[in-house]
């Protein structure tokens, strides 16, 4: 026991010097725990262009969990009263319903510059209201937009609508949003103006 004392005594004696000049080391601090990495954003999906569920004379972005489905044969003269409205002919339709939303986006073509197409797509709704015509852009395209109301009889009352049309070199080219009322239509606004800011010729 003797022959460590000396030894006690230095290690006491370290610790003692280290402590006054103040480096007794401090405590490491806990490593931040790693943090996981956002995840990356989805791309909207596209539709109109070569392999999509629509092909059609031009493509725009879709809303997240918007449904396109093509309609099969719509110059069909069978089923005209369903396909047709006016000039158009619904060539495409994309269904909000995973969305959480009841209403639809539909594309229709006509022949012919695209204000004069529209206007002959809102007549052929009759039982409209409210119509206003505007230019406008849908995406780098010139445009004409109109919003009007639409009074359906069978429910008997009226909601918003609206749609726009664009030119291209196979004619007009109409995105018409519609909805089960103007509180549907007006919730799946984003969708419309997501299409309508991203088109551009296919």
């Amino acid at each position: 026991m003797p022959a460590r004392a000396p030894l006690l005594r230095t290690a006491l004696l370290a610790a003692a010097l280290l402590t006054a000049c103040g480096t007794t080391p401090e405590p490491a601090a806990p490593a931040a725990a790693p943090t996981a990495a956002s995840p990356a954003p989805k791309a909207p999906k596209t539709l109109g262009g070569p392999g999509t569920a629509c092909v059609l004379p031009v493509s725009f972005s879709l809303a997240e969990d918007w449904r396109p489905d093509a309609i099969d044969d719509p110059e069909d003269p069978e089923f005209a009263a369903l396909t047709r409205q006016g000039p158009a002919i619904v060539r495409c339709e994309v269904d909000a319903k995973r969305a959480g939303n009841i209403g639809f986006i539909r594309v229709w073509t006509a022949k012919g510059p695209a204000r004069p197409a529209l206007e002959g797509f809102v007549r052929a709704a009759k039982k409209t209201s409210d119509v206003v015509y505007r230019d406008t852009r849908a995406g780098g395209l010139p445009a004409v937009e109109v919003t009007y109301t639409f009074h359906n009889e069978v429910l008997g009352e009226s909601k918003e609508e609206r749609a726009f049309a664009v030119a291209t070199p196979q004619g007009a080219v109409i995105l018409h949003l519609g909805g089960l009322d103007t509180e549907e239509h007006r919730a799946m606004l984003p969708a419309y103006e997501l299409a309508k800011s991203s088109l551009r010729l296919s």
